[in-house]
């Protein structure tokens, strides 16, 4: 018996078994007390779930409305669609957009084109411009007329010297833009103003139209360098040969001292200005005159105080004429 008291587990129920003995209730009690808190653990476990499932219930319900209520989502593939269709429909406006700046670039050039054309008072003419049916449509004997223009506009300018073009502001004590009709001589002069330059005579005829102190111009100044300036166009009068005025040409000279003699610049133009002239105007060097020869005046001095010169000018002007005649510069 004390071996099997050894034991733990068979000592308890042993001692178990001795409280039953004193209390013959005892087990019924417990196992009613073990009944009662089970019953007790199962309602509150019970009343748990049950709360839970609402819970979960009221939540899921709401979930649900608030799906129903919200738009359906569309699909990966769907989405994917869109965005290629969105870059699409971009990628068709880009292009639109820069096919209408193009045509504006384009449309640009031709204006300016056109604006050019006129400038040049229409002696360029540009086929996919030109309208058809009207003078300027581009027939084969509109462009042998414009192949001719451009042979005699290039003969005309042929051996002509450089010219600075500089023309007065139209006034009526410089350029008084009275018509030139005819032109029957070229008249040369002299400044009579030592060691000017041809740029400051011709700004003393510019600034005429503001002082007003006389009346006087001249079509062309050569300078000390054998620089030409234009003051005045070969159609209008300039102030410079009296009555002579009104059918001439008038070349004004710089020299460097009181002789009034030339240099070799100077005379070279003047040789060359003056025989192209008489070609363009289809007159010969006998028509070459000094302001002397209208009004008595000692202008151009040089030429006028040695006949010799003024000879040996006439014939220079006229071999220069005759090689410009014959094309043979």
């Amino acid at each position: 018996m004390q071996d099997w008291l050894e034991d733990p587990e068979n000592r308890i129920a042993y001692e178990q078994f001795l409280e039953d003995c004193e209390e013959p209730e005892a087990p019924v009690r417990r196992r009613r007390d073990d009944t009662q808190k089970r019953q007790r653990t199962g309602s509150a476990r019970a009343s748990r779930t049950a709360g839970a499932s609402r819970t979960a219930g009221t939540a899921g319900a709401a979930r649900g409305n608030a799906e129903r209520s919200r738009p359906p989502r569309p699909s990966a593939g769907l989405m994917v669609r869109r965005r290629s269709s969105r870059r699409r429909r971009r990628r068709r406006r880009g292009g639109i957009r820069g096919l209408l700046l193009r045509a504006a670039a384009v449309i640009a050039v031709l204006a300016l084109l056109f604006l050019a054309v006129r400038r040049l008072g229409g002696r360029i003419r540009i086929p996919f411009l030109t309208v058809p049916g009207t003078e300027e449509a581009g027939t084969p004997q509109q462009g042998a007329e414009d192949m001719q223009e451009t042979e005699n506009e290039q003969d005309r300018w042929y051996g002509a010297p450089g010219i600075d073009v500089q023309l007065l502001t139209p006034n009526e004590h410089s350029r008084p833009q009275i018509p030139l009709t005819e032109v029957n001589g070229i008249v040369v002069h002299y400044t009579a103003n030592p060691g000017s330059t041809a740029q400051a005579n011709r700004n003393y005829f510019e600034n005429l139209k503001d002082t007003g102190e006389n009346d006087v111009s001249s079509h062309f100044v050569i300078g000390l360098d054998g620089e030409i300036i234009q003051c005045i166009p070969c159609d209008e009068v300039a102030y410079a040969s009296n009555e002579r005025n009104s059918d001439t040409i008038s070349i004004e000279c710089c020299h460097p001292d009181e002789t009034g003699k030339f240099n070799d610049a100077t005379y070279d133009s003047l040789v060359r200005l003056t025989a192209w002239l008489c070609k363009d105007r289809g007159i010969t060097s006998k028509d070459v005159i000094r302001h002397y020869d209208v009004t008595g005046k000692d202008c151009p001095r040089y030429f006028v105080q040695n006949e010799d010169a003024w000879t040996q000018f006439r014939q220079d002007v006229q071999e220069r004429l005759d090689a410009l005649n014959a094309g043979t510069l």
